[in-house]
């Protein structure tokens, strides 16, 4: 490796440069600069992201720019910040770079088909930071670093220093703002590692449908017969339990892309929730945390330094992030064929929808649009109603595009690919939460299995008279009544109930979707 690295067309003159350090370099200065690290006794770093412990929406913005302005989803989710503005933010943040006596630099790829990958550059102030990127990116061999030249894109990690409040546009000293123009994200008064991972993937969601490429928040894996599966689903709908499956190898658990060769990965690593982890429930991700292994957030005890998965006294959003090939049947490359099957998850806490369901390719543009799961409403004592969530194409938050580019694409490769699509409900039975009780896990990887092994295509299907989708009257060990949500209510009446309710929030979220689509999608949603 050249000894003449510079960040000087950064306009970074800082000297001490350490460039792609490998974990055990970036131990040592985590130890030795990080005011919290410390090991696990797993052998895995563990620090603290400081005040910040998740991703912050509402200070993200996007350049709004000629070149771009008519390609993106202007709205709550991109909040357009000019020019200028981005230009104060980036100048704030390279000075800030420059006070600092050491810099960290991670170069390495977005994307594990070459032929759209991406060369990215993170330029960070902490060790954990780099070593995050480290495990995040896809890691260069020591000929393509000789090789890497300059960067397509560079992110400017100047998070310990605080926006300006009182610039145009800011709403808090926390602002992440993203420029397709000049190819650059800068990062200030957040620590959280996880705006660097979703900074990418936000530039990958843009920059892949205008080469009909399809960006995607899912899962997935693939069987011995090469078959993949993508797992669609918002958080505690079961992607990455599902996706996670020691008869099947994963290609990755967060974020994919779907071009004319197949599916590829995105990223190098995983960054998996860490709370309640154990080695019994999730034995694979378990065993990824050892030494090169990022643990944010986490508390530990300070004699063994054993950690306590369970204690959420810092944040509920405790993880890990780890490179993809500590975990046992990782594919590397992680690169796959067309999808066989879609599965889209959600966690129904109503307790309507059925287990599993086949959908129409009009109903699986219905509900990736929507991108539905209902969470438990807090934790009082007494009746508890559940909350609908909709997030468009299950990762509103990373879309650049309006719904309807993803969604289109979708179907195109769907049809393409003669590609299945599925509606697992891992979420309530027997009633809504707090009446009913959540389907068994057990049940439903025997409804993914009997999906893969294609033992739902030659059964009885019945319409469900709400929701429109047909669903299978026996699937191998799950018992028939759970298979029809009615049945396994003791009441009737109270489950039509729900399912109305149900069904109107979802054709109530969907008003904002309908310029743009179908009326054939439009139609395959709910009836009031």
């Amino acid at each position: 490796m050249s000894n003449h690295f510079t960040l000087k067309q950064h306009n970074i003159d800082v000297p001490n440069i350490v460039r792609n350090a490998m974990p055990a370099q970036l131990y040592q200065e985590a130890l030795a600069y990080e005011a919290d690290a410390a090991i696990a006794d797993s052998g895995a770093l563990m620090v603290r992201s400081g005040e910040k412990t998740g991703r912050s929406p509402k200070d993200k913005r996007i350049v709004d720019h000629p070149d771009s302005k008519g390609d993106i989803w202007w709205g709550s989710v991109n909040i357009p910040v000019d020019e200028h503005t981005f230009a104060i933010n980036r100048e704030r943040a390279i000075d800030y770079l420059n006070t600092r006596d050491k810099l960290y630099v991670v170069d390495g790829f977005a994307g594990w088909d070459t032929n759209e990958q991406i060369k990215v550059r993170i330029i960070c102030t902490r060790p954990y930071h780099a070593l995050f990127m480290w495990n995040m990116l896809i890691r260069p061999t020591d000929e393509q670093l000789e090789s890497f030249g300059e960067p397509e894109y560079v992110i400017f990690n100047a998070g310990q220093f605080p926006a300006n409040r009182y610039t145009t546009g800011m709403t808090s000293k926390t602002s992440v703002d993203l420029s397709f123009e000049n190819k650059e994200a800068v990062i200030l008064g957040t620590e959280y590692a996880g705006e660097m991972k979703k900074g990418i993937f936000t530039v990958m969601n843009y920059i892949m449908p205008k080469k009909g490429v399809l960006s995607m928040h899912c899962s997935a894996n693939e069987g011995a017969d090469g078959d993949v599966s993508l797992f669609f689903g918002l958080s505690g709908t079961g992607k990455t339990t599902l996706s996670a499956d020691e008869q099947r190898n994963l290609i990755g658990d967060d974020e994919h892309c779907w071009n004319d060769e197949g599916v590829f990965n995105i990223e190098g690593g995983c960054y998996a929730k860490a709370i309640d982890l154990s080695a019994e429930n999730e034995p694979e991700i378990y065993g990824a945390i050892k030494f090169g292994t990022v643990l944010e957030n986490v508390v530990y005890d300070d004699h063994s330094h054993a950690v306590d998965y369970s204690d959420v006294s810092i944040t509920q959003n405790t993880r890990a992030a780890y490179p993809i090939h500590y975990i046992p049947n990782a594919k590397i490359p992680c690169v796959g064929g067309h999808p066989k099957n879609i599965i889209l998850l959600t966690a129904d806490a109503f307790g309507v929808l059925p287990p599993v369901s086949k959908l129409t390719p009009e109903q699986t543009m219905y509900h990736f649009i929507s991108g539905y799961t209902a969470k438990v409403a807090g934790t009082e004592v007494g009746i508890t109603e559940p909350e609908a969530t909709f997030s468009a194409c299950f990762g509103a938050a990373f879309m650049v595009w309006h719904p309807s580019k993803y969604a289109e694409l979708l179907a195109e490769k769907m049809s393409e690919h003669g590609t299945s699509a599925w509606l697992v409900n891992t979420g309530w039975t027997g009633g809504p939460y707090g009446v009913g009780s959540r389907i068994k896990l057990k049940y439903t990887r025997a409804i993914i299995n009997a999906i893969h092994k294609g033992l739902l295509d030659d059964v009885t299907y019945t319409t469900d008279p709400i929701f429109g989708l047909a669903v299978p009257t026996t699937c191998t060990i799950v018992p028939d009544e759970l298979l029809i949500p009615r049945n396994t209510w003791s009441d009737g009446e109270a489950y039509d109930k729900q399912a109305h309710k149900l069904a109107n929030l979802f054709i109530k979220n969907f008003e904002k979707y309908k310029e743009g689509s179908s009326e054939a999608i439009i139609n395959a949603g709910p009836s009031e």
